[in-house]
């Protein structure tokens, strides 16, 4: 059950669109928390605030910062959406976001993507390698990120996406399910893709949850299990559906060292279309045991396994001033998590095609 205490807000710490990061004092001295704009209003130093506490009693990593409920310092405050889609639904703080669908008469149709590569990725982590391979391939592409609701839900949490819209590698954000705050809201995987591809004329997307992927450590208690669906739902909109690959040698978990068994299950079990799957060449041990974790898995007969030379990641992130962690360790430290998502980049890059008609000139 959630735990919720009270506050004063002390220090404004971050602000942008969407979220502010403050000091609360709960009564033992500072403590960090975040504020999401678009469900609450903003806060000031000195506002008296409610606060959600579960995630730091938790200890919780991605998720380990209190979360403003309600500012005390108002009565009322209210911030009409643009339609009657309401997302966080039945909950204290349904917030009527809307729908593109529910706007625009080019979607009431549209049944398929036109060709589009989709990246399907299990880790938040893994979005900027694919992006900055897919940039250096095709520098003209326009990428656009899908988030799912997988994990966290509003998009602006995200230091990630912030930082990958202001370096100019990713061009538009879509959100789904009860994910929100994308550029463009959808209700489905179905018609986040279209949306991607026929409103904001995409050439590629990369698919994937918001940070802080849920895990049981069983072999279907995980939220990483979505990447099936998300390549299924590509090829039935006459996309391209590619596969990254979560692989590491530095996680000291075994059930997650080589390739995930994450990875394993979610392309074994839930995914039901043969689909394409990079596989990093890093050479030594490390691809020699990725290629015997697949064939275990018995992926490489029942998708199309290929070998791609990944681009040197770790020098495209220091390209793009980009500081990327993945479970608490700096990409750095486990490079192949990097590689096998930089492959999956090149390989969408390889498969866009040309830009839709009316889409606009990247500048």
């Amino acid at each position: 059950m959630p735990s919720f205490r009270t506050g004063t807000v002390g220090r404004l710490l971050e602000e942008r669109a969407g979220l502010q990061r403050v000091e609360v004092d709960l009564g033992e001295g500072p403590e960090r928390a975040y504020v999401l704009t678009q469900l609450t209003g903003r806060v000031d130093p000195g506002d008296p605030v409610v606060v959600n506490t579960t995630a730091v009693e938790l200890g919780l990593g991605t998720g380990g910062w209190h979360v403003v409920h309600w500012n005390l310092a108002r009565d009322a405050w209210s911030e009409k959406g643009p339609g009657h889609i309401i997302k966080s639904r039945y909950t204290s703080l349904q917030a009527d976001v809307g729908s593109t669908e529910e706007h625009l008469e080019v979607l009431a149709e549209a049944e398929s993507i036109d060709g589009m590569p989709v990246v399907a990725a299990a880790l938040h982590s893994q979005v900027p390698a694919v992006a900055v391979a897919i940039r250096a391939q095709r520098p003209d592409a326009r990428i656009a990120y899908v988030m799912t609701d997988g994990a966290g839900l509003p998009i602006a949490l995200s230091d990630l996406v912030a930082t990958l819209r202001a370096r100019g590698l990713i061009d538009a954000t879509v959100t789904y399910g009860h994910a929100f705050g994308g550029d463009f809201e959808a209700v489905s995987v179905f018609s986040a893709l279209v949306v991607a591809r026929h409103v904001a004329h995409a050439d590629v997307a990369i698919v994937a949850m918001g940070p802080g992927i849920v895990g049981t450590n069983t072999r279907l208690g995980f939220s990483g299990l979505e990447v099936g669906p998300v390549l299924d739902a590509t090829v039935a909109l006459g996309g391209v559906p590619v596969a990254c690959l979560r692989a590491s040698f530095a996680d000291p978990r075994p059930r997650h060292l080589g390739l995930s068994h994450h990875t394993a299950t979610a392309l074994r079990l839930a995914t039901r279309e043969r689909v394409i799957v990079p596989v990093p060449c890093v050479g030594g041990p490390e691809e020699e045991r990725l290629r015997a974790d697949l064939q275990a898995a018995g992926l490489d007969v029942k998708h199309e396994c290929v070998d791609v030379t990944p681009p040197d990641v770790l020098a495209l992130f220091a390209d793009h001033d980009l500081h990327v962690v993945s479970m608490g360790r700096p990409a750095a430290a486990d490079p192949v998590l990097f590689q096998a998502a930089a492959a999956a980049g090149v390989v969408a890059a390889g498969h866009i095609t040309e830009p839709l008609p009316g889409s606009p000139v990247p500048t």
